[in-house]
């Protein structure tokens, strides 16, 4: 009589809160859970369909009590059509070439990195980061991740983009650019790239994580269309010029890692 080997029980646990770092005042809690073993690229897949975003190793979504302020977003590759400012970016950026590298940190990489970071982002805890923090987040990886690097003619690295590789998409884990640039808006140049990369592989989805439209600094993922968003566990089209977000019933906490 044959056996089957017993599959490994996936355990999620709770964070203690922490101050969110979207919005002053509040306090953040994620639900976690570990992507380890020969599973863990078809968890991951399954869990990023439920709203999961990936740091290192693990997978996380935010279960903040009382506030939904933190929306899944993904844009819907094949029918996206970039509006007015969207093609003058793209415009301002074709001396640029992207070259799709393996999860392997370098120090140039962490240079730019350290630039945009001060910039930025001086008084988060990511600004703190050393070379081996760095690498430990390209690196500590259960799954398909590259880093996309654009760089101008002369080959000068302007901007970087860590991406995950999924079933049905391309996830925009982190991205980074030279904050000298301003112009250029490589942020938006990284998301219209990946949109192309998708659809050249046919791949329907693009997943920017949290659409956060209270938060200046995360409204600007709407801006993509066709776009949907996740609530209630089922994705929907974002409609034209909504500024809220899908609406969920207060106290709603739904995960699914089902296919």
């Amino acid at each position: 009589m044959l056996h089957r080997a017993a599959r490994r029980p996936q355990f999620f646990y709770t964070t203690a809160p922490l101050p969110c770092p979207y919005l002053p005042g509040r306090t953040e809690r994620k639900i976690v859970t570990e992507l380890a073993g020969s599973e863990a690229e078809t968890l991951h897949d399954r869990l990023s369909r439920a709203g999961f975003r990936r740091s290192h190793n693990i997978a996380y979504s935010p279960v903040c009590p009382g506030c939904r302020a933190c929306i899944p977003i993904r844009i819907v590759a094949g029918a996206f059509q970039p509006d007015r400012a969207q093609r003058k970016v793209m415009r301002a950026n074709t001396d640029l070439t992207a070259y799709e590298m393996p999860a392997r940190a370098s120090a140039e990489q962490f240079g730019l990195f350290q630039r945009y970071q001060a910039a930025r982002h001086g008084d988060g805890d990511m600004a703190a980061m050393g070379f081996y923090d760095y690498r430990a987040m390209v690196e500590d990886t259960p799954i398909t991740t590259g880093v996309v690097e654009f760089r101008d003619g002369r080959g000068k690295l302007l901007g970087a983009c860590l991406t995950d590789w999924l079933s049905d998409g391309l996830s925009a884990v982190y991205s980074f650019y030279d904050p000298e640039e301003p112009k250029r808006s490589l942020g938006t140049y990284a998301i219209l790239w990946l949109v192309a990369r998708a659809r050249a592989v046919s791949l329907p989805y693009v997943y920017l994580g949290y659409w956060v439209p209270e938060s200046r600094k995360m409204a600007y993922k709407a801006r993509f269309r066709p776009s949907e968003a996740l609530a209630g566990g089922i994705w929907r089209v974002l409609p034209e010029h909504d500024s809220s977000g899908p609406a969920e019933a207060e106290g709603q906490v739904k995960v699914s890692v089902t296919g």
